[in-house]
Parts: C-alpha cells; sequence; structure tokens
C-alpha cells in the first residue's frame, strides 16, 4: 500500500487528514464520514483500524469511496485498461453535450467509448476504479481541474505556447491522451487499495437520508464552506452526467448560502442524536462566523472542544497563498443513549 492517491479535489482535506483522525476519540470504533469528497479523511480512518461509513451525495465520490474505502483487495489489470480502450470512439452522450464545451470532439468520443466498455468490466469494484481513473484523467486535462471555466479559457489554457508565455507553464499534460493518464495513474490507484480486516461501506445519498441510515460511534462532517469557493455540484457535476448518460442537476441540500447556512446547521445537529460524537471541520474564511456556529451547536450540546490548524490554500494559477485557519469542532453528545 502506497498511501492516499492523488485526485485533484478542490477542499480535499488530504493534507490535514491524519490530523483529523487523530483527534477522533480513542474509545470509538465506528466512522461515518457524512460529506466524504475525494474521501482522504474516510481513508485515514480505515488506515487507523476504524470501520468506515463514507457517504457523497455526487455519484463519482461514491466511487472514489466504493475504490479505496469500501474495497480491499480488487484491483484492476493491464488487460481490464485494454478493455477500456478497445474500440472505435463514437458519437455518444459526451460529444452530442459536451463537445467544444469542455473537451473537443475527439475527446469527447473517446470518452463516449470508455464509458461504453466500463460495462465490459466483470466486477463492482473494477468498474469504480475505473471510473476513478477516467475522473483523473477528465481532471487532469481540465484546466483549474473544474467545470466552470468557460470553453474559450479552455482553449487558451490548453495552449502550450500562450501558457508558457502568460504563467511560465506549459501545461502540457492538459493535452496528453486520456490513455496516457489512466495509464500513469494506474499504479498510484491500485496500490491505494487496502484491507484493514472491517467491513467498510461506501454510500452515494443525500446527507439526512445517509443519517437516518448509518450508525456509528463518531459522524465527521465536512460540508461546503458558506462564503468560500464551494460550488461542488459546478465543479464536479459533469463528471456524474457523465457517469449517469444524463445531466445532473444540483443539490436540494448543498451548505452553500450564506442566507441559508444557519437553519442548514440547526437542521443537520438537530439529527445527530444516535451518534456518541460529532466532528465538525470548518474554516476561518466560512460563514456563520466560529462563534456563531458554537452557538448553534450549543442548543443541541453543551460538551465542545475546538481544535485550530494554521492551513494555506493555494489560489490556483498563482504563487499567493492564502492564510486560513482550519477548525475542527468535536462535540460529545450529552444525550446520547437517552
Amino acid at each position: 500500500m502506497n498511501g492516499y492517491p492523488k485526485v485533484n479535489y478542490i477542499g480535499n482535506k488530504e493534507k490535514i487528514a491524519d490530523w483529523i483522525v487523530s483527534l477522533i476519540p480513542q474509545n470509538a470504533e465506528t466512522f461515518f464520514d457524512a460529506f466524504s469528497g475525494g474521501a482522504s479523511v474516510s481513508y485515514a480512518a480505515k488506515k487507523k483500524g476504524l470501520c468506515v461509513y463514507s457517504n457523497d451525495i455526487l455519484r463519482i465520490n461514491y466511487f472514489l469511496a466504493k475504490s479505496w474505502i469500501e474495497n480491499n483487495n480488487i484491483t484492476l489489470t493491464e488487460k481490464d485498461v485494454d478493455t477500456l480502450f478497445q474500440g472505435v470512439p463514437f458519437e455518444g452522450f459526451m460529444y452530442r453535450e459536451y463537445a467544444n464545451t469542455y473537451y473537443y470532439p475527439d475527446e469527447c468520443k473517446t470518452l463516449d467509448l470508455l464509458r461504453h466498455n466500463i460495462e465490459s468490466l466483470n466486477d463492482e469494484y473494477k468498474k469504480a476504479l475505473a471510473f476513478s481513473l477516467i475522473r483523473r484523467a477528465m481532471i487532469r486535462k481540465m484546466p483549474y481541474s473544474r467545470f466552470t471555466i468557460n470553453w474559450s479559457k479552455i482553449q487558451q489554457l490548453r495552449d502550450e505556447k500562450f501558457s508558457y508565455e502568460h504563467y511560465k507553464r506549459s501545461r502540457s499534460y492538459h493535452n496528453k491522451s486520456f490513455k496516457y493518464h489512466v495509464e500513469d495513474n494506474l499504479s498510484a490507484y491500485n496500490n491505494a487499495v487496502f484491507s484493514n480486516r472491517k467491513e467498510n461501506k461506501a454510500l452515494n445519498l443525500d446527507v439526512f437520508d445517509a443519517i437516518d441510515k448509518v450508525s456509528a460511534d463518531v459522524i465527521y462532517m465536512d460540508p461546503p464552506y458558506a462564503g468560500t469557493m464551494n460550488d461542488y455540484h459546478g465543479f464536479y457535476g459533469v463528471l456524474d452526467s457523465y457517469i449517469n448518460e444524463e445531466k445532473s442537476r444540483p443539490f436540494d441540500n448543498n451548505f452553500q448560502s450564506k442566507d441559508t447556512i444557519s437553519e442548514m446547521f440547526e437542521k443537520l445537529f438537530g439529527k445527530l442524536k444516535k451518534y456518541r460524537y460529532w466532528m465538525l471541520s470548518y474554516n476561518s474564511k466560512a460563514k456563520p462566523a466560529k462563534d456563531e456556529l458554537l452557538s448553534i451547536i450549543y442548543k443541541f450540546a453543551k460538551s465542545v472542544e475546538v481544535f485550530e490548524m494554521p492551513y494555506a490554500y493555494k489560489v490556483t494559477g498563482k504563487e499567493k497563498k492564502q492564510k486560513d485557519i482550519e477548525y475542527l469542532f468535536r462535540v460529545k453528545n450529552d444525550n446520547y443513549g437517552k
């Protein structure tokens, strides 16, 4: 096992996942990651030996968790990769909906071929790994690793000469083939698969539905930070559209709006009575502010600790770094078992 692989996920907690997991109470045995995103915290919890439930509303994030959290031993072979790329690219869903929107027409035809061939894989974990690798390839070819860039800007940034002249970076990886990126990441993605001898589970549910379904000692929450760069459907919804071969719709419970975020937290905390411990990641730039969020938590629980970690988010395309504070709220549920 070589550890958590590269996924290029906005908001990913990869760099501080071990710190977060170190704050899990020692008597906890089961861990529920309710907004798992790129699954880096779920992965660290699995390494710690906990039984992990990993949930995210995005289908592609479910496949990331399926690949490395639920999956214990299944990997993709070079023959499986050959299966993905066999045949002739054709004009399917991606070509019809996204040619000259996010990718060039021939690239969209290749994506349609890959989507068709995934169904030829004979194992659910192989399919999950295949989707995860294709996601990685799609992200590597997408400037800024998100689908909120217009086509004219994408073309500009994929022009290696222009990119070098203006940003001192050629970004040649944007123009590598999908096959190149899949093969380049195959070993790292396979090596991330391991068993911790627990029956871990990946879910693809709205957070409130997942809370009704999952019981665990600890619920960990890392919702989008309102007031920051947090449009995860905008960033990655195209990947779900690709998987489902129909355009995805924005989420109902998205924790994005500064106008409704406080009532969303009240709704969330009001449903957590069955969990012994609550853990919540938060950020100094997010809304509501730390003290207001604490006041909301105190409506539901009194035993609250707050841990802090200085953290720098790189502003994409610039050397400047934005210095923030990451908070970890740890709550002991006084009403647990009552």
